[in-house]
């Protein structure tokens, strides 16, 4: 039986950083992840601190933010490999009220540090944007694919991660901690994404989740440089390929693309591009996201060793690290956690 301080499940951005947590603190621990389903696998990476629909900051935004983009440029140092590429974010205005809600924008109280304010031309003919863009600062991609593969490389070289499903039959509760088949550990932490709804200590929790799905487009002419945002995404990935989308989906659980909603997104892209271009690619994945849009974190009031860290919805790649620092010092120190995240708030979804 091999001892370790944490078993964490999913390897997700919640997972990976909740690992960096442990190795600085000198935590042991091992990583369970089936490696093929997870939200993060297929999200677009874009980190961007403004809500572009309603111009306002996230939840604790310039904390998270200044706390991510140095931890994603350690990990890349760390890891030797590149997947943090900066690129603008350039909001794509419909009307002159548009511009002036830019700006008004621009005034607010926090907004400032990210919104530029001077319109950026549109010079691209094969955008439809007559009235300009707005463009956020401090943007840019996160290549989570590649990201996942150099830390799950890394954790294999540390005998610290297996590709394997997780399962909850064979874990076992002891006056110590859990056991789960080889391993015993103080804590395990739930990291799984919308996974969690198949966990019985936590499926419970209001974790709705809904499905998003992208398309791949190669468009050879268009030659965008920015990611535009508009009632979706389009995100330049390199070679002449764009990630269209994303769609929202709330009753459709599975993991599989659909025709609908490719449909959707090449006729939404259509709309604003005016260049040949091909669908080559398509995505889906299920975000783990709660009702009141707060993430889940947490130890279980009746099992004080079993954790979770979860909910990250759409903005995990700024959320995570802060989160799994929240995390990591509530069970480490016992510092409390921040009310809004803490999954207390729904005590009655953990009654046993």
């Amino acid at each position: 039986m091999s001892k370790v301080d944490y078993i964490i499940v999913g390897l997700g951005l919640a997972g990976i950083a909740f690992c960096e947590q442990c190795l600085a603190a000198g935590k042991t621990f091992m990583v369970f992840d089936k490696g093929v389903e997870g939200a993060s696998r297929v999200a677009a990476g874009l980190y961007n601190p403004v809500i572009l629909k309603r111009y306002s900051l996230p939840w604790k935004a310039v904390s998270q933010f200044d706390l991510a983009i140095p931890y994603f440029k350690k990990l890349e140092e760390k890891l030797d490999t590149q997947f943090m590429y900066s690129m603008p974010v350039r909001k794509v205005f419909h009307s002159i009220e548009d511009q002036n809600n830019w700006f008004a924008a621009s005034d607010k109280q926090g907004l400032e540090r990210f919104v530029k304010t001077p319109l950026v031309k549109n010079e691209n003919k094969d955008i439809q944007a007559p009235y300009d863009y707005g463009e956020v600062l401090e943007t840019g991609r996160v290549d989570i694919k590649a990201l996942q593969h150099a830390y799950e490389n890394y954790l294999e070289g540390m005998s610290a991660f297996a590709k394997a499903e997780f399962n909850y039959t064979q874990l076992t509760l002891t006056d110590a901690g859990v056991q789960y088949k080889d391993y015993e550990a103080n804590h395990i932490v739930f990291a799984e994404g919308y996974g969690i709804k198949q966990n019985p200590y936590f499926n419970r929790l209001p974790l709705v989740g809904n499905k998003g799905e992208y398309i791949i487009i190669k468009a050879p002419k268009l030659k965008l440089t920015a990611a535009i945002k508009t009632s979706f995404f389009i995100v330049p990935l390199g070679e002449d390929l764009y990630k269209v989308g994303a769609t929202y989906n709330w009753t459709d659980k599975d993991w599989e693309s659909t025709q609908i909603a490719c449909e959707e997104l090449e006729s939404k892209f259509a709309a604003l591009v005016n260049t040949p271009y091909d669908v080559v690619g398509q995505e889906a994945g299920i975000r783990p996201t709660t009702g009141d849009r707060r993430p889940l974190l947490g130890v279980h009031p009746a099992y004080k060793q079993l954790a979770v860290l979860n909910g990250l919805g759409t903005r995990g790649i700024m959320a995570g690290p802060l989160l799994a620092q929240h995390l990591f010092e509530f069970i480490e120190k016992n510092i409390p956690l921040p009310e809004e995240v803490d999954i207390m708030r729904f005590p009655k979804k953990l009654e046993i």
